[in-house]
């Protein structure tokens, strides 16, 4: 008995299979500390941060974005700076700090959690 395959159902699997993969692509903006000076972080490398865009550390510490220079930005660290050093990876979050919460009565700490409600203010 010779057995054939059927094209129908070659298709219908290999479909099967394909469903599941995530064909969307995801970029992260990737800089490398230059300088740690007074809780200041100079950056190389993150070409389209923001003022007041919020940047991880590898090492899950965070820092806000204050100054736009041509070559680097200036971050002010949330932080103890002595847990960053120069060569340090650190990413874009695409996240803006949120500054309003100071205008409604609200309070954030250095660590950008809310002091009044408990809740952070980063996603």
């Amino acid at each position: 008995m010779t057995d054939q395959i059927k094209v129908s159902e070659v298709s219908a699997i290999l479909r099967q299979q394909l469903e599941g993969i995530s064909t969307g692509i995801r970029t992260e903006e990737v800089g490398t500390v230059l300088q740690v000076s007074d809780g200041v972080a100079r950056i190389y490398g993150l070409d389209n941060a923001e003022a007041n865009e919020l940047l991880q550390f590898d090492n899950g510490m965070e820092a806000i974005v204050m100054n736009l220079e041509e070559d680097n930005v200036g971050a002010v660290l949330l932080g103890d700076h002595k847990n960053i050093n120069e060569g340090d990876t650190v990413k874009a979050k695409s996240e803006m700090m949120n500054m309003m919460m100071n205008m409604y009565g609200g309070s954030v700490s250095a660590g950008s959690v809310s002091t009044d409600s408990g809740s952070s203010t980063s996603k």
